[in-house]
């Protein structure tokens, strides 16, 4: 190699470096594809009476956080979009989707073993059910996205897969700080949670399994087993039943997500995902 020539290449600008830059990444990555979300919402809120909003204004704005992930992987990182390719997509929804139904089933499993969860009986199946699952996709999709998609993708590119898993899992867990009933206990199960899907991630390099299990959790606590869900507030689902006890193992106002037998499950579960993920041939190290 030619030294001179070498040591006479041009420094690249100071915007190009504050481009490159994982911070810049992650910011763009976020504004991009988080931004429609808000502004979809405010304007069929004021553009299209409330009986008529219902499921559309939800997936439309998570189609738009599709399009906008799909922007930030082809245009800024010059990339193809294999995580959310979309012939996986079916398959992997679907496993997640179970993963997600059978984490909750074991957490209120314990709950009722240990008389904390009582069921005074069943609503019933109805259609009333399935309004919710449209936010849901929306709140998991675009999660996933942002913390796998974005933060965990851009700081494995920087600093390895381990770094990655760390910060992403600890941004998500504290990402939850301002929800209602926050505890020490709920900060510690949603890093947990962060821990989990990120080894998911790393194990199948897409976010589909990711993305479903997320929204077969929150729905399964929700709409199947009627209790708050992260701080919000409670609605009737498929079985009648409450949580009575002391807020460490009931989770308090923030829900069974602040429960020390949710922080148990899902620490079990990160564990089990993130052996085989660390030992995956696509592990990342430190430049």
């Amino acid at each position: 190699m030619d030294h001179t020539l070498a040591l006479a290449a041009p420094r690249p600008s100071f915007a190009l470096r504050v481009m490159a830059h994982p911070v810049t990444r992650i910011l763009i990555g976020t504004l991009l594809t988080f931004a429609p979300v808000p502004l979809i919402m405010i304007l069929t809120a004021k553009l299209v009476d409330k009986p008529y909003r219902v499921v559309w204004p939800q997936l439309l704005a998570a189609a738009f956080v599709w399009l906008g992930y799909r922007f930030y992987v082809r245009r800024i990182e010059g990339r193809p979009m294999a995580e959310l390719a979309l012939p996986q997509a079916p398959r992997e929804l679907g496993l997640g989707l179970l993963l997600g139904v059978a984490l909750v089933s074991a957490v209120f499993g314990l709950l009722a073993a240990l008389g904390v969860y009582r069921v005074d009986g069943v609503n019933g199946v109805s259609l009333a059910l399935l309004p919710p699952l449209a936010e849901l996709v929306l709140v998991a999709l675009a999660e996933e996205v942002v913390f796998r998609g974005i933060v965990f993708g851009v700081t494995e590119r920087a600093l390895g897969s381990r770094a990655a898993l760390a910060l992403s899992a600890l941004l998500f867990g504290l990402m939850h700080l301002p929800n209602e009933g926050i505890s020490v206990l709920a900060v510690a199960a949603g890093c947990a949670y962060g821990v989990l899907q990120a080894a998911i991630y790393m194990k199948t390099r897409r976010l589909w399994l990711c993305v479903g299990s997320h929204i077969g959790w929150n729905y399964t606590v929700g709409q199947v087993f009627s209790t708050t869900v992260s701080g919000h507030a409670v609605t009737a689902g498929l079985v009648r039943g409450e949580l009575a006890g002391a807020p460490w193992l009931t989770g308090g106002a923030f829900g069974v997500e602040g429960s020390l037998i949710s922080l148990v499950v899902i620490t079990v579960a990160a564990l089990a995902w993130l052996r085989p993920a660390l030992k995956h041939p696509t592990l990342k190290h430190p430049a």
